[in-house]
């Protein structure tokens, strides 16, 4: 949801209004509705937003398939990626 500060705790998905496309870097997410494209710069975090919906929250997804040392990073990721709609709350 807009202005929901993306809140890690929550149970989190790719928004449907998003598409990615693989690239060597990572990935691109375009949002059909804003039209907003989002460069995601490596291939785990691609894999924690394709999969968040597995896991009843994005904490427990950065648990799951992050690092612990990269825990705050991929955290503070999801966040950005909550305040720009390429991925919403369920």
């Amino acid at each position: 949801m807009p202005g929901d500060g993306g809140d890690t705790s929550r149970p989190l998905r790719l928004n449907a209004k998003v598409s990615l496309r693989d690239e060597a870097f990572g990935a691109l997410a375009y949002h059909h509705d804003t039209r907003r494209l989002v460069f995601l710069k490596s291939r785990p975090l691609v894999e924690l937003v394709r999969r968040l919906e597995e896991y009843g929250s994005g904490f427990e997804a950065i648990n799951a398939l992050v690092r612990p040392e990269e825990h705050a990073i991929y955290a503070r990721a999801l966040e950005s990626l909550s305040r720009s709609e390429i991925v919403c709350g369920r």
